[in-house]
């Protein structure tokens, strides 16, 4: 008998009732940037404490699973690898959508034996039966579009990208600064280019990428509705074109040249807004797109705009967030990178 899908992750998503309104969840250290876990990880956390709180505290709610369609969520202090207490309130229970406010808790820094929240937010979800309604095209793509693959229309060989690891423009990256990036080892993301070469072509900070699910190193992984969450928050080639801004703009500052060995950078997720758009096939997709962009950074402060698309070229998910420009001492402290379990 095959493992079940995607079970690297979903053991490290796993939530597990403790009481009313309380559940238990641990999170692990291979999803990590730095020593804080990823916050595109931390989400899927709590996108799975939803659908378990609706399992659990409300099996008759609805006739079948209600999943998480929109999160808007603010991580108020940096996370750690580790236990965490989850806290659930029922703000509206309805018949299409149900909203509930989640809390992420874990012991303070500062104060010891003492919980405060790290993370809090709001979460709306709703059965697929409920979701009726108009559906229209938009005519919305890509601008610019994207570089294109070696078949027919400029479409990509999945295969041949898969099997040789490039395929027109496309080819297989390898993520900057992987040590401290571990959360980016969780998949693999093919794009036209590193960070700052891809922005060269499109004359912004705008990133494409396709990418497969592969937590634990599972080739047999694919992307789920909980694993798309993750993919909003992993972009490694955005990061890239971050890490060549913000060390430029450190060393003009300095009246310095920019130095050959980049320094690193963290960039700490402040507030992050999900809107799903479709839902995924029970046994998951092999590939998803996303193009990244940002328009603005500014005073240490950035904003990313994130689309993920299907094969078909239909949108799956979109997400909004501010993130900050710090330097990766802010994310160590006096903490050390934890080792694998």
């Amino acid at each position: 008998m095959s493992p079940p899908l995607n079970s690297v992750f979903e053991d490290a998503i796993r939530v597990t009732p403790q009481g009313s309104n309380k559940y238990g969840a641990y999170l692990h250290p291979e999803w990590c940037i730095g020593t804080v876990p990823h916050g595109g990880y931390t989400t899927a956390v709590l996108y799975r404490l939803a659908m378990t709180h609706f399992s659990y505290a409300h099996p008759k709610q609805y006739s079948s699973p209600a999943t998480p369609i929109s999160l808007q969520l603010s991580f108020l202090r940096r996370t750690a690898s580790g236990t965490a207490i989850c806290e659930v309130e029922d703000v509206k229970l309805g018949l299409r959508t149900s909203t509930i406010h989640v809390r992420l808790l874990q012991e303070s820094e500062k104060h010891k034996d003492t919980f405060e929240v790290k993370v809090a937010g709001y979460i709306t979800v709703s059965p697929p039966e409920a979701e009726e309604g108009i559906s229209a095209a938009t005519g919305w793509m890509p601008h610019p579009s994207p570089p294109p693959g070696s078949g027919p229309n400029g479409e990509i060989d999945f295969a041949a990208l898969a099997q040789r690891g490039s395929d027109g423009a496309w080819s297989l990256l390898d993520p900057p600064f992987g040590e401290f990036r571990r959360a980016a080892a969780q998949l693999e993301l093919y794009g036209p280019g590193k960070g700052e070469a891809q922005q060269r072509r499109t004359g912004s900070l705008a990133i494409d990428q396709w990418a497969r699910f592969r937590p634990g190193k599972d080739v047999n992984a694919r992307w789920t509705d909980a694993a798309v969450v993750y993919l909003l928050d992993m972009f490694p080639m955005a990061l890239d074109g971050f890490d060549k801004v913000s060390a430029t703009a450190v060393a003009k500052e300095k009246g310095t040249d920019l130095p050959d060995n980049m320094a690193k950078f963290w960039y700490p997720t402040v507030t992050l807004n999900i809107d799903m758009k479709k839902r995924l096939p029970a046994e998951g997709v092999e590939w998803l797109y996303s193009r990244i962009v940002t328009k603005v950074v500014r005073d240490g402060r950035t904003d990313l705009d994130v689309t993920v698309l299907d094969r078909n070229g239909e949108v799956v998910a979109l997400s909004t967030q501010v993130g900050l420009v710090v330097s990766a001492s802010r994310n160590l402290g006096s903490r050390k990178v934890q080792q694998k379990l």
